[in-house]
């Protein structure tokens, strides 16, 4: 039997549905950027659960189910350049997954499975086949007598293929994989089918049955809630249940690379090589629309850089298409938001984000692309088998073209790259690229804060309703290691099992204060959050020493949190702002919020304008008169996204978040400190605006008495100022704009003095001209600067009527020399631009120009005189 046709976003609105009927808690996608540092995107369903997988973090539900966008294009993913040539190789994909932590285990997830698959949606089980693990005879019994598939069609591997761990160390387990038969079309059977590889047989479903612990050793124990991860790439599932055997002819992709021929005026089906071209702009455009809309914008380093070489992969397909004599990835990048848009709404959120950040990048490549191209058809028109590896990095460096690319072009002329060349110029870049992506250095704390999670230790933070609190001391820790007491003199980190203090988190910098009993004081310096729930106070004993279980009252040093929340709140504020001056494609990239300042970096193509900053700040400070309560309220994470509260950029949240409203103005998920009231910010003051990296601006401003103390510096400056010039404070723009006019007129008069004095000066200089040859040369020295030579050389010119003359001049370590030759010599007899192109050479420099005129710099006035002296001999030799 065949299945029933269903439209991949039906595939993907059944399959949560499914689950959903089951218990499982449906959770929306989590970003591409993923809450893990060893990780450069999100490659798979688990990643936004790992934590849970491993005990850090505790979720409301044991059971869950996803549709998780992922991105595999770095690493041991790396397998960009199959993409557009295999049906099923891409760089974004979907996947489908369902997960239990330590709920049920194998036989219901076997049995869920197969009901969906064969049940619901109709699959042949005639076609099916399944591998499991060959030590796993569980799910191999499951398989064969509950489920009652052939003996002969369920398969043992090895550990390469059905055996799964999270690292070297850590939960693992074997696995199951559903396999479909794709018939004589895609190659010939094979008695083992999967097992003997070939494209016959297509995984569409995995099973991780994480049963394991391995340790450092490698031996391994059972874990005493085994747990279970499935994936399952919606792409291929669509090709099963339409019938077709490449990815890129379900609807899902079939409708982009449409999109891609009518904007290209091509037919698909023309040619493998039209067809290879429309895949690549199908993926990639997806890829990149999805990237941008998780807030990753084109560089040269890390994240934006894979960005960068999908979409020149892309553009470069395109042009071999005919197309980039004007932008157009944009456009195909819209159909991305048209087609995928209700299952991912920060793709309709972020639109006009979106078309602006790919059409800039198509334009800047653009401004190089022809160059680098022309490059290297010069280099490849030598014949040469392999292109040198200088080459490939001055394209990569110079004319924005990624190495694969490179790679890529020179492949179609069957020529190589001299990879190894180019990975060692490009050392120094990949060094501090690696640099970036190494952790803290800090392991034993970490560690020991692992631990601490791992135990289920949660801290109860009180600090929303109050400043003070009593607590007990849980853990102590000293140089990384947990101690059972901290001494007088001793820094450490205390936790106690509730608090008042906020831990450093969504922008917001952490609490200090203090701790205190009859006898101890110990001054928190700051206070951070290393995993969800533990709240750790960095502290100095000063006195007395402090012990686990000892009872302590916590404080917190109530200016600054007024003063940071302040500044939080008005973060909020100016982010509704930003969005509703320069358009909604601002998106939050980051911010720093304490008690002096704020700062917030935003997503926005050019710097903001004074008016746009004026306006900027009435909003804001309109806003704050209005005195609006400031509300707080805890919600299911979906219900707060349905609202249209904004998430912050970078920040993980769970299925239950706090949102704070400010009027019809502002709403956002935050975790931080924030005012009851917009009044109770005082004042909102811009300090200073710019750019932080490509496409990203900052706005540093301060509010309340940081404010205050702002004003009035600026306001003692400006009477300090008034009255040096006397005039009143609200006439200092007049008398300044007077005084540069009179600087001004002073100014030319000197300069007009001095460049007459200069000109007057070099009368006494015609008697020195001396006769080479039947030509009047006159060499010499001037001053008054590089900027009168040309004006003293054409006096001196004129009054010799015929004849050469050469000035030079040095200051401040530089040397200008000058050849004028009269018309009846120049160029004939004596060339001004050879001429002073040898002279400018014993002076470190070098130069040339017309036959009659020319100029050069050097860098050596200390040979300037010998230069001047052999002016004559120049001439006399020709």
């Amino acid at each position: 039997m065949s299945p029933a046709f269903r439209h991949g976003a039906q595939i993907r609105r059944e399959f949560l549905d499914f689950f959903a009927e089951r218990g499982h808690a449906v959770v929306p996608a989590a970003s591409l950027v993923p809450d893990d540092a060893t990780l450069m995107f999100t490659n798979a369903g688990m990643v936004p659960f790992k934590n849970v997988f491993t005990g850090v973090e505790k979720r409301p539900y044991s059971r869950a189910a996803s549709c998780q966008k992922c991105l595999r294009v770095s690493g041991k993913h790396n397998d960009l350049e199959e993409v557009g040539r295999t049906p099923r190789h891409h760089t974004l994909f979907e996947m489908l997954g369902n997960f239990s932590f330590g709920d049920y285990f194998k036989e219901e997830a076997i049995d869920m499975a197969w009901a969906l698959v064969v049940g619901h949606w109709g699959v042949d089980p005639g076609k099916l086949w399944v591998s499991v693990h060959h030590s796993d005879d569980e799910a191999y019994d499951l398989w064969t007598r509950k489920i009652g598939m052939p003996a002969a069609r369920v398969i043992r591997l090895g550990d390469k293929d059905n055996f799964w761990s999270m690292g070297d160390t850590g939960p693992c387990g074997p696995c199951t994989e559903i396999h479909v038969d794709l018939g004589d079309s895609m190659g010939p059977a094979h008695p083992e089918g999967p097992g003997g590889g070939g494209n016959r047989y297509m995984e569409i479903w995995n099973n991780v049955f994480m049963q394991f612990v391995r340790h450092p050793d490698g031996s391994m124990d059972p874990l005493p809630r085994p747990s279970v991860d499935t994936g399952m790439g919606l792409e291929r599932i669509a090709s099963v249940l339409q019938g077709v055997t490449s990815n890129y002819d379900s609807d899902l992709l079939r409708q982009l690379m449409a999109d891609g021929a009518e904007i290209g005026s091509v037919a698909m089906g023309r040619d493998e090589a039209t067809d290879t071209a429309l895949r690549v702009l199908a993926d990639h455009s997806r890829a990149c629309a999805f990237l941008v809309a998780d807030g990753i914008i084109p560089t040269n380093e890390g994240r934006g850089y894979v960005l960068r070489r999908i979409a020149r992969r892309a553009i470069r397909f395109g042009v071999r298409l005919g197309l980039g004599k004007t932008p157009f990835f944009h456009r195909l990048t819209d159909r991305v938001v048209e087609h995928f848009g209700g299952a991912y709404p920060e793709l309709v959120q972020r639109r006009g984000f979106i078309d602006h950040v790919l059409r800039t990048e198509e334009e800047r490549f653009a401004e190089t692309r022809d160059k680098g191209l022309a490059l290297l058809d010069e280099e490849m028109g030598k014949g040469g088998r392999i292109l040198p590896g200088d080459l490939a990095f001055r394209l990569h460096d110079t004319f924005g073209f990624p190495l694969d690319l490179t790679r890529l072009i020179a492949a179609e002329r069957g020529v190589g790259v001299d990879e190894a060349g180019f990975d060692r110029l490009m050392e120094a870049q990949r060094e501090a690229g690696r640099a970036a992506w190494k952790g803290s250095g800090a392991e034993g704390t970490d560690a020991a804060y692992a631990a601490m999670a791992g135990e289920g230790l949660q801290v109860a933070f009180e600090g929303y309703t109050s400043l003070h609190a009593e607590g007990a001391v849980v853990a102590l820790l000293h140089e990384g290691q947990r101690v059972p007491s901290l001494p007088a003199g001793a820094r450490g980190q205390l936790v106690t099992d509730r608090t008042p203090f906020y831990g450093e988190s969504g922008g917001q910098v952490g609490d200090t204060g203090l701790v205190t009993a009859p006898g101890l004081r110990l001054s928190v310096t700051d206070t951070q959050k290393p995993a969800d729930g533990l709240v750790v106070h960095h502290v100095t004993v000063e006195q007395g020493s402090v012990a686990v279980g000892d009872l302590v009252r916590l404080e917190v040093a109530g200016a600054a949190r007024a003063d940071t929340r302040r500044n939080h709140s008005a973060t909020h504020l100016l982010h509704a702002a930003l969005r509703r001056v320069l358009g909604d494609h601002v998106m939050q990239k980051g911010s720093l919020v304490e008690p002096r300042r704020l700062r917030f970096d935003f997503s926005h193509f050019q710097a903001v304008s004074p008016a746009e900053l004026a306006e900027i700040e009435d909003l804001v400070n309109g806003w704050i008169l209005e005195n609006v309560a400031v509300d707080h309220r805890i919600m299911d994470l979906d219900q707060a996204r349905a609202e249209g509260a904004m998430a912050m950029f970078g920040e993980k949240y769970g299925a239950r978040v706090r949102v704070i409203r400010m009027g019809a103005h502002s709403m956002e998920l935050c975790g931080g400190t924030h005012v009851e009231r917009t009044g109770d910010i005082g004042l909102f003051s811009v300090t200073a605006e710019g750019g932080v990296s490509s496409g990203v601006r900052r706005i540093e401003a301060t509010t309340g008495r940081g404010a205050l103390a702002a004003m009035r510096g600026l306001r003692q400056a400006a009477e300090a100022a008034a009255d040096r010039l006397h005039v009143k404070p609200t006439e200092l723009t007049g008398a300044v704009e007077k005084l540069q006019g009179e600087v001004k007129a002073l100014r030319k008069e000197l300069e007009d003095a001095r460049r007459a004095d200069a000109l007057a000066g070099v009368d006494g200089l015609l008697a020195t001209a001396r006769d080479v040859g039947g030509i009047k040369v006159l060499a010499a020295r001037t001053e008054g600067g590089p900027e009168l030579l040309r004006e003293q050389a054409d006096k001196l010119r004129d009054s010799l009527g015929s004849g050469v003359v050469v000035l030079g001049t040095a200051a401040e370590g530089k040397v200008s020399l000058l050849v004028a030759v009269s018309k009846d010599l120049a160029g004939s007899r004596v060339h001004a631009g050879k001429l002073v192109g040898a002279l400018a050479a014993m002076v470190g420099g070098k130069g040339g120009g017309r036959p009659d005129f020319a100029q050069a710099g050097g860098t050596q006035p200390e040979h300037l005189d010998a230069a001047l002296a052999a002016a004559c001999d120049r001439v006399a030799a020709g």
